[in-house]
């Protein structure tokens, strides 16, 4: 039976497949928690007092972990474009599983090095990049609507794992709440991998189940990782996410020490992230609407632009409706940045070599979030305030907005 009729066992009306998977690779996403840095934050204030570890050190360990973390993500796509999104996905969370149960029972320095060094690259490397490839290998024609529905789910899943996960930590302590994160990955995420994952329409079908037609005009050829490095558009897309990645992950590794210097408590720490979250699932929704009817260049400069006013802006906050401003255009920022993520490879480069050209994407800003947490922690230690950094990425920030509003996407003949 070809992919694009494959029905869901019972189903009365024939379903796309592909959406089946779009909802695995939304909920193998979150499982990606524990790998990153909005993951590790949860855990970052209790785990520096139990190990007695210092900011500059435990952002180190986090650099080094990162940066060797990173590594993962091109041989992972070079896995998946091989063997298959069903057989890696599976292996990958299997993995991850084990290696944040392994971090959970860390006594000394070397060992929790070594845990965040494998819960980032099979979390925030591997597993991110075989869930966007499981997605794009789908959808072909309406990737940005099907991606902008995946950001949706994505958001909805860590909305529900922030307060999850932190008030576990909260109530029993990080390791257990780890330990915990570490079952449902091995016991839940790994069987369905397996069982509800499949690698691609097997007739090679890319429509979506409103029956659509390719039309006459041909096929655009689909570029090689080689080819879409030799194009500006690649950089300007991967470094303007990298800077996002980047700031995020070092307002959210130490987020709650941010808002401590501002007056405010863990709770507020807590819900901010659950608002800003939230904010940002609904401009999933606006933006993978928006992708279909603006530029995919414009898109990403206003993401920028979002991101910019929130850095400018988180030095000024002073009461909680600040913090709560502060959170929604950041989320809003997000929302955005990250639907051009999802869908600007498969859009602009082709299905072919996806996991490649993504896992080369998604290391450049494994990369960059690597070095967020270290310049805040740095900055914190040499002025006594986290206020210098955020202006001086801001005029970055800017700088590539007007990059990514200009940009011109590479040309695809038509086959």
């Amino acid at each position: 039976m070809s992919a694009v009729t494959r029905q869901f066992p019972g189903a009365q009306h024939r379903i796309y497949y592909g959406w089946a998977n779009l909802i695995l690779a939304a909920v193998a996403m979150a499982g990606t928690l524990p790998g990153r840095t909005q993951g590790l934050g949860l855990i970052t204030e209790p785990l520096l007092a139990g190990l007695e570890l210092d900011r500059v050190t435990f952002a180190s360990i986090n650099l080094w972990a990162t940066l060797i973390g990173s590594l993962f993500c091109l041989p992972c796509g070079r896995l998946v474009d091989r063997f298959g999104a069903r057989m890696i996905l599976t292996l990958v969370s299997g993995a991850l599983g084990a290696s944040v149960l392994a971090m959970s029972l860390a006594q000394d320095t070397f060992t929790l090095a070594a845990g965040i060094t494998l819960t980032r690259g099979f979390g925030q490397s591997a597993l991110s990049v075989v869930s966007l490839a499981l997605v794009g290998k789908w959808f072909g024609r309406r990737l940005n609507y099907a991606m902008g529905v995946y950001a949706l789910l994505v958001s909805a899943c860590f909305i529900a794992a922030f307060p999850g996960v932190g008030g576990a930590v909260l109530a029993y302590g990080w390791r257990p709440a780890w330990h915990g994160v570490a079952l449902v990955l091995i016991l839940v995420l790994t069987p369905l991998a397996w069982l509800v994952g499949r690698d691609g329409p097997v007739d090679g079908a890319v429509e979506f189940d409103t029956g659509e037609a390719a039309g006459g005009g041909g096929t655009p050829r689909n570029l090689t990782l080689r080819q879409a490095l030799r194009s500006a558009s690649f950089w300007i897309f991967a470094l303007s996410s990298a800077m996002f990645g980047l700031v995020y992950s070092g307002i959210s590794l130490f987020n709650q020490s941010i808002l401590e210097e501002r007056g405010f408590d863990a709770t507020v720490f807590h819900s901010v992230l659950v608002v800003s979250t939230m904010l940002g699932l609904a401009a999933n929704f606006i933006g993978g609407w928006l992708a279909l009817r603006w530029p995919i260049q414009r898109l990403m400069g206003v993401g920028m632009a979002l991101l910019a006013c929130a850095l400018l802006a988180l030095p000024l906050v002073r009461t909680l409706t600040h913090v709560y401003f502060y959170a929604a255009t950041m989320g809003i920022a997000g929302g955005v940045v990250t639907v051009v993520f999802f869908s600007v490879w498969g859009k602009v480069y082709g299905r072919s070599h996806l996991g490649k050209i993504q896992g080369g994407a998604q290391m450049m800003t494994v990369l960059a979030s690597a070095v967020g947490p270290l310049l805040l922690a740095e900055t914190l230690a040499r002025t006594g305030s986290y206020d210098a950094i955020f202006r001086g990425l801001a005029a970055v920030v800017v700088a590539l907005g007007f990059g990514s509003w200009f940009v011109r996407l590479p040309e695809r003949s038509v086959s």
